[in-house]
């Protein structure tokens, strides 16, 4: 029998994905809940306070569920500490505020073992460790797992979106208010609306294998993002 394909091959395979932010501090009843109603729980680390220890924890809770947990970092610059957030039970990175391609290169370089990247070795908390203590087997199989996404927040980012979307980024979305600041400062932009910036980015991405994702507040507008091209959605639970 094989295996049911992870999240990063369904993403991959172009499948429409629902992500539901959730809590930290969510029982296991809650999270029950949540996950018959979408694929992937996200925390925020950028905007929320947490510890590493709840970090753990959640992740715990959410594995014994068999739900994969997306967990954007604190900062943009805090790339090279993205291995050890892995370490504590994450299946999914987000990096927020990319702008340049030189923070990709370090993203890609840390969340990656070896040969695709300089991950390190270690961490009892990891997302499957326990069934692949081998260490071999378990970097080729989180190799072929992780989920990396970069969200760029500026017009220049979107502009480049394309050569900031290199082979082992999974997904690219959005930071919309902080996107909307940079709209409004920007001499002569070229997009003026979040939609115009997700058609863009979906249209240069075309074909590139990297996924587009995009947080609604309101689920009534997931067909329209669809149908724009959008795949990964993070949307309220009904």
């Amino acid at each position: 029998m094989s295996e049911t394909p992870s999240v990063k091959q369904r993403i991959n395979a172009g499948e429409i994905i629902s992500i539901a932010g959730v809590s930290m501090n969510a029982t296991r009843e809650e999270l029950e809940h949540a996950a018959n109603q979408c694929d992937m729980f996200s925390i925020d680390g950028q905007h929320s306070p947490f510890s590493e220890e709840e970090l753990v924890a959640f992740c715990a809770k959410a594995e014994a569920l068999d739900m994969p947990v997306q967990f954007r970092i604190e900062h943009t610059r805090h790339t090279y500490l993205i291995g050890r957030y892995l370490d504590l039970g994450p299946t999914a990175i987000v990096v927020p505020e990319v702008r340049e391609e030189a923070t990709v290169d370090e993203a890609i370089k840390y969340f990656y073992y070896p040969q695709k990247g300089k991950r390190s070795w270690g961490g009892t908390a990891r997302r499957g460790i326990n069934k692949r203590p081998d260490r071999l087997e378990y970097a080729a199989w989180w190799n072929d797992y992780g989920v990396l996404c970069i969200q760029p927040e500026s017009v220049d980012a979107v502009i480049n979106c394309r050569q900031l979307a290199k082979p082992a980024v999974d997904l690219v979305t959005f930071g919309p208010n902080d996107l909307a600041f940079d709209i409004e400062c920007y001499h002569k932009p070229p997009f003026q609306t979040l939609d115009e910036c997700v058609q863009h980015v979906v249209k240069e991405l075309d074909g590139s294998g990297v996924r587009v994702a995009l947080g609604i507040p309101d689920r009534a507008d997931r067909q329209k993002y669809i149908d724009m091209g959008v795949t990964v959605l993070c949307e309220p639970l009904g």
